[in-house]
C-alpha cells in the first residue's frame, strides 16, 4: 500500500494542469494514468516524417489562451498560419455562388441564436434552422465537427455563450507534444495504473488500482465525464448529484483521417472543401495543412459514430471515395492512408474530445470551464456576442468551447479503455517510475488540380453513402 498526500486520477490536460500547480506545494503527489501515455486527447504520433495530432490540435483563441505562453517557453513552434475554415474552396460540390448562399445562411442562423440565448428558456439549436432550407445539412455537418453533435443535441444559451476571439494557431511539432511536455519535474506520473474504485469513507481516501492500493489525504478527478457516468471509475460512498452531473455531460465525436499524398504539389496549402454539401454524413478535407503533403478528414456526430460502428477502414475508405467525388477517380492511386482515429469507443485512443454541454441552472453541475481535451483547458467560458465567420467548415478538434446536452437520447458514453467496471483489484505496492515525470472520359473542370486535369479524370459528385 502507498500513502500520498494528493491523488491527481488522469493524465490528459487537466491532470497534468494539477500537478503543474501543485508541484511548487511541499506534498507527495502522484498522477495515476490508465493509458500507456499521457496527454489524454492531446496525442501526437511520428508518422511518415511527420507529427500528426490524432486528437485537439489548434489554439483556439490564442491571443489570450493560457496554453500558449507555457509552450513557447518549452521551445515549441507556434504557427500563427490562419486556419481554412472560413473560405473552403470553391469545387464540383460546392460553387462560389453556393459558398455565399451557404455563408448568408449560416450568418442569418448565428443571428436567430444570439436572440434566442437571451431567452429565459434553453432550447436545442436545431429549432432556430429553417424549417427545409437547403443548407440546413451542410449547417448539421459543420456543427458535428465543431461541436461534436449535430444542432438537436446543442444547447442554445451555451452555444452562444462561447467566447471565441477567432485566433487560431498550431503547434508546428503537435499539440499533444506541447501538452505532454507541461508535465512537471518532481511529480509522480504511474501510466498503465486504472483507477478503478475510489472510497471516502475513511480517515483516508482509499484508491484502487491494478497496481495495488493507494492512500490519499485528498484526490483531483481529471476523467471524462463518460467515465463516471458509465461506472469505469466507481466512488463509494455515492455522490448521486455528482454522479447526475457527469450524466449530463456526455461526449461528442470528432474522428480524423490522414491521407498521404503522392503529388502534394497539384493541391493548395491550407485550404479546404466539403465532401457531399447537401448532406449532413459528409467530410470536411483540410488539404495540405503546414504544407505538409497530406489531406487531414475530418467526420463528427453520428456519422462518425456510424463510420466506427462498420469497422476500422470505414472511414478512411469514405473520406476518399468522397475526394474522388470532388477531384475525380485519377485521385484513388494518388492517395495513401497514414492513420484514422475512433474515438467513440474504447480501444487504445479512448472517448472523444467534447464540449461542455448545458444544463438547466436549477440542476447540480461541475463548474463550466473547458474540460480536458480541449484547446484551453480549465478556462471559464465567459458569456460574450462573438462573429464567427461564415462558411466555417471545418473543427480545431481540440474541442471548442461550444456547449450541448443530451435532447432525447441520441447521445452515448462509452468506458474508459484499460478500467473494468466493478473491478476489485488489491496487491503490493504500485510500481512508480524510476524517474518523475512521464514520458472517367470527360475533362474535369478547372477547379479540379491540374495533376488531375492533365489524366482527363472527370470528378464526379457526392461519395459513398
Amino acid at each position: 500500500m502507498t500513502d500520498i498526500d494528493v491523488a491527481i486520477i488522469g493524465a490528459g490536460a487537466a491532470g497534468l494542469s494539477a500537478a503543474r500547480t501543485l508541484a511548487a506545494a511541499p506534498l507527495n503527489v502522484a498522477v495515476l494514468e490508465a493509458r500507456d501515455r499521457i496527454g489524454g486527447r492531446a496525442h501526437t504520433v511520428p508518422l511518415a516524417g511527420l507529427r500528426l495530432d490524432l486528437g485537439c490540435e489548434w489554439l483556439h483563441s490564442a491571443d489570450r489562451n493560457p496554453l500558449v505562453a507555457p509552450i513557447a517557453a518549452s521551445g515549441l513552434t507556434i504557427d500563427k498560419t490562419p486556419p481554412p475554415w472560413a473560405s473552403p474552396q470553391a469545387t464540383p460540390t460546392l460553387t462560389a455562388e453556393e459558398r455565399q448562399a451557404y455563408g448568408a445562411a449560416f450568418a442569418a442562423f448565428d443571428e436567430r441564436v444570439e436572440v434566442a440565448a437571451r431567452e429565459p428558456a434553453d432550447r436545442p439549436a436545431s429549432d432556430l434552422l429553417e424549417p427545409g432550407a437547403p443548407w440546413n445539412p451542410l449547417l448539421n455537418a459543420f456543427s458535428s465537427y465543431y461541436n461534436g453533435e449535430a444542432f438537436d443535441v446543442v444547447s442554445v444559451k451555451d452555444y452562444a455563450a462561447y467566447d471565441d476571439s477567432e485566433v487560431n494557431w498550431r503547434v508546428v511539432e503537435g499539440y499533444g507534444t506541447g501538452i505532454t511536455g507541461l508535465a512537471p519535474q518532481g511529480v509522480r506520473i504511474l501510466d498503465g495504473c486504472p483507477v478503478s474504485l475510489l472510497r471516502h469513507d475513511g480517515p483516508r481516501l482509499r484508491l484502487e488500482t491494478p497496481k495495488g492500493v493507494v492512500q490519499a489525504r485528498a484526490a483531483v478527478i481529471c476523467v471524462p465525464t463518460a467515465v463516471l457516468a458509465a461506472g469505469g471509475l466507481r466512488i463509494l460512498p455515492e455522490l448521486p448529484a455528482k454522479l447526475a452531473a457527469a450524466e449530463g455531460l456526455p461526449l461528442g465525436v470528432a474522428d480524423k483521417v490522414f491521407l498521404k499524398l503522392d503529388e502534394p504539389e497539384a493541391f493548395a496549402a491550407e485550404s479546404m472543401v466539403y465532401g457531399a454539401p447537401d448532406r449532413t454524413a459528409t467530410g470536411a478535407y483540410h488539404l495540405r495543412p503546414l504544407g505538409r503533403p497530406i489531406i487531414e478528414a475530418f467526420f463528427g456526430g453520428a456519422h462518425a459514430r456510424a463510420l466506427e460502428a462498420e469497422g476500422p477502414g470505414a472511414s478512411a475508405a469514405f473520406a476518399i471515395e468522397e475526394l474522388v467525388g470532388v477531384y475525380g477517380s485519377g485521385l484513388r492511386s494518388r492517395v495513401s492512408v497514414l492513420a484514422k482515429t475512433a474515438w467513440a469507443f474504447p480501444g487504445p485512443a479512448a472517448p472523444t474530445p467534447t464540449p461542455c454541454p448545458a444544463g438547466p441552472a436549477s440542476a447540480p453541475s461541475w463548474p463550466r470551464r473547458w474540460t480536458a481535451g480541449c484547446s484551453s483547458p480549465a478556462r471559464p467560458a465567459r458569456p460574450m456576442r462573438s462573429r464567427r465567420p461564415t462558411g466555417r467548415g471545418r473543427p480545431g478538434n481540440g474541442r471548442r468551447g461550444r456547449c450541448w446536452r443530451r435532447w432525447g437520447s441520441k447521445t452515448r458514453t462509452s468506458a474508459h479503455p484499460g478500467i473494468r467496471r466493478d473491478e476489485r483489484i488489491k496487491g503490493s505496492s504500485p510500481s512508480w517510475p524510476a524517474n518523475p515525470g512521464s514520458r472517367s472520359a470527360a475533362s474535369p473542370p478547372a477547379s479540379a488540380p491540374a495533376a488531375l486535369r492533365a489524366r482527363g479524370r472527370r470528378p464526379r459528385r457526392g461519395g459513398s453513402g
